[in-house]
């Protein structure tokens, strides 16, 4: 490794530590939850190609990208790997319909479960499922309206997961919105032809690349709308 990138590595890690730090201190304790720490998930038994460790979004990010007046009560919220549930908590003061969250990890999804029980009597929306499934094999809900992801996953994962949101859209036409945090694979999902990004909110790591890698982007996925056909009198 050349100083350059040991010295990118290290910066890296001081600003996780940090974030994670602050976090802590100023977030977690008053409200007395536990989603700040990373997990490797080869200490969960979980390692595989196309999976990523667990590392939480900031607190802020959902508030950041997705603007109070943009949710309704009609409005269905999910998040694709969702951890130990931090951004569930940033959901639930929303005024969703319901809130749902898909964790590969019984372990992770046991400590989500504990934070959103401690939180829920002050909660906007308290309509909160917890599901242990994998991605690949999670059947989207027909009215989920907004989809949330962290980069928990890449590759063949990926792609099967844009797939099903994508017959999700045809299969019950409706306006969907993904909000993907560190767009790692945002030339993939424009690639389908089917997602549109209308926001982005840039990272905040040092450096201008940092800066973009770890950007959250929203995009939409609009039903295709069926030519019309000609009326010969």
């Amino acid at each position: 490794m050349s100083p350059l990138a040991r010295a990118h590595a290290w910066a890296r890690l001081a600003f996780q530590e940090l974030r994670r730090t602050a976090a802590t201190l100023l977030i977690e304790r008053p409200l007395g939850v536990d989603t700040a720490r990373i997990v490797d998930l080869a200490s969960l038994g979980l390692a595989a190609p196309n999976r990523v460790d667990y590392e939480p979004s900031g607190w802020l990010d959902l508030r950041l990208i997705l603007r109070r007046g943009e949710v309704t009560v009609d409005d269905v919220f999910l998040d694709l790997g969702s951890g130990k549930g931090r951004v569930l908590l940033q959901a639930a003061a929303y005024p969703f319909h319901r809130i749902i969250g898909v964790e590969l990890s019984a372990q992770l999804m046991a400590i989500a479960r504990t934070n959103v029980d401690r939180r829920r009597e002050r909660l906007r929306c308290r309509e909160i499922e917890l599901i242990i499934a994998d991605v690949v094999d999670y059947e989207l809900p027909d009215d989920v309206t907004v989809v949330y992801m962290y980069n928990a996953f890449g590759g063949s994962v990926f792609r099967a997961v844009v797939d099903r949101l994508v017959a999700s859209v045809d299969g019950n036409p409706r306006r969907l919105r993904l909000i993907y945090r560190t767009a790692l694979e945002d030339e993939a999902l424009l690639a389908t032809g089917r997602f549109r990004e209308v926001r982005s909110v840039p990272g905040l790591r040092p450096g201008r690349a940092w800066s973009r890698k770890m950007a959250t982007r929203m995009y939409v996925i609009d039903p295709v709308t069926a030519p019309r056909a000609d009326i010969h009198g």
